[in-house]
């Protein structure tokens, strides 16, 4: 039997068939709207306090070990230049030679002097010793004058010898003590001739040492081991005792590097040490040297000294470094950046670079994550970068956890799923970057 559908009943049928459909469809997209999103994904580094070596990075520039002035130390006339100009000499290399023919005759004139000197001398012993000879000879003549004297004395009042042979005898006396005076003068005579003739050889010595010192300055040599200079005369130039600067010699190896550091930099590292953020170490002292390519200097540098008084205009006083420069790679002059060991910070804690922002007036601060893996926005205060990572001095505890990845897709408030980053072998080094371990999901 043929069923006949009426137009009106199948247009119902339609009409209730899609309104089921449309509120199921309504039903499904209601359900979908109040579905939470998943928790965005971020890694975390926990921050762990650790010992950090600080160093200061400082400008400084290269000057000689030692600076040699070479001048003539006699006047004359340069015969000839024995040294290549800018090469290495030695200390006692013989540099200029200076015409020495009007020192030498000088010094042949003073020693003909001296040995002049000494002959008068010996005659002058020689007569002190006659004289010498001559005062015994009359001592000798006077005792035998008296004792005829006595004798004649005696034989005066037997009657045997006349009063005028008494008197005679008594006048030999006379003339013999004043014939020994007078040789005991002429003793003391000789005697200051001898002492005026060793003043004459001491003289005569004294000029002729002096004359071989100026021959021997004739001979300029080099004070100091060291680089030499460009000639500033030529052969055959006059040149004027301590006057002429003729070159001029430089030691470079080992090479001085003068740093200036602020008062307030070293207060600051004054308080440090003494209220226990900082430890000095032994090893403080030796220092890196970056040349202006950006590369490290290869060879050791140590700060010796640190100078006694503050430039007024900068206020800074001056570190003085010594490095070793046995390739004469390091010139005078040339401008350095030092890295400078301050000493050892204790329990340190540092936060990467990448992990911090700022807001809009240019503070920094980090997201964390709590226990409940919800993100917080906590300021914090940088004293400086280390490598990759910044000192922090407030704003983060020991055992936060600070996101590293993934901060630009969260907010504060919200969840997220973590990922932990190992830090327990991070470099400092600004090249390294941060690897997350073994997925460690927290």
């Amino acid at each position: 039997m043929n069923l006949r559908v009426k137009p009106y009943v199948l247009a119902a049928i339609l009409s209730a068939s899609l309104l089921l459909v449309m509120g199921c469809e309504g039903k499904e997209q209601s359900t979908a709207a109040v579905s939470p999103p998943p928790p965005s994904p971020v890694t975390v580094l926990r921050i762990e306090p650790r010992d950090v070596e600080l160093q200061t990075e400082l400008p400084g520039r290269t000057s000689s070990y030692r600076v040699a002035q070479i001048k003539p130390q006699v006047s004359g006339l340069i015969k000839k230049r024995l040294f290549v100009e800018g090469s290495n000499v030695k200390a006692g290399d013989v540099l200029y030679e200076i015409d020495p023919a009007p020192f030498k005759a000088v010094y042949d004139s003073a020693l003909a002097t001296l040995d002049a000197a000494k002959k008068d001398a010996d005659r002058a012993r020689a007569a002190l010793a006659a004289s010498v000879a001559g005062v015994a000879r009359q001592e000798a003549t006077l005792s035998l004058a008296k004792i005829n004297a006595k004798r004649y004395e005696d034989l005066l009042k037997d009657r045997a010898v006349s009063a005028s042979e008494r008197d005679q005898a008594a006048t030999d006396v006379d003339v013999a003590q004043a014939t020994l005076r007078a040789a005991e003068a002429q003793v003391e005579n000789d005697r200051a001739a001898i002492a005026s003739a060793e003043a004459a050889i001491k003289q005569a010595e004294a000029a002729a040492q002096q004359s071989l010192i100026s021959l021997n300055y004739t001979q300029i040599t080099a004070p100091i081991t060291g680089r030499i200079g460009r000639s500033l005369i030529t052969d055959g130039a006059i040149v004027t005792a301590y006057q002429d600067v003729l070159a001029t010699i430089q030691t470079l190896d080992p090479i001085y590097v003068d740093v200036p550091q602020s008062t307030s930099e070293l207060f600051r590292l004054r308080r440090s040490m003494e209220v226990g953020k900082l430890r000095d170490q032994d090893e403080q002292r030796d220092v890196k040297l970056i040349l202006e390519d950006g590369s490290e200097y290869p060879y050791p540098a140590t700060l010796k000294f640190q100078d006694i008084t503050v430039d007024p205009t900068t206020g800074s006083v001056i570190l003085r470094i010594v490095a070793a420069n046995p390739q004469g790679d390091l010139l005078p002059g040339m401008y350095l950046r030092t890295l400078l060991k301050e000493g050892t910070r204790q329990q340190a804690l540092l936060v990467p670079q990448q992990a911090v922002a700022r807001d809009h007036k240019g503070d920094p601060l980090v997201l964390t994550v709590d226990t409940q893996n919800k993100v917080q926005q906590q300021k914090i205060v940088t004293e400086r970068a280390i490598g990759d990572q910044w000192l922090v001095t407030s704003g983060v505890s020991a055992g936060d956890r600070v996101i590293i990845d993934g901060r630009q897709k969260v907010r504060s408030g919200s969840t997220v799923d973590v990922t932990v980053l190992d830090n327990a072998n991070q470099s400092l080094d600004p090249n390294k970057n941060l690897t997350p371990s073994a997925s460690a999901k927290k």
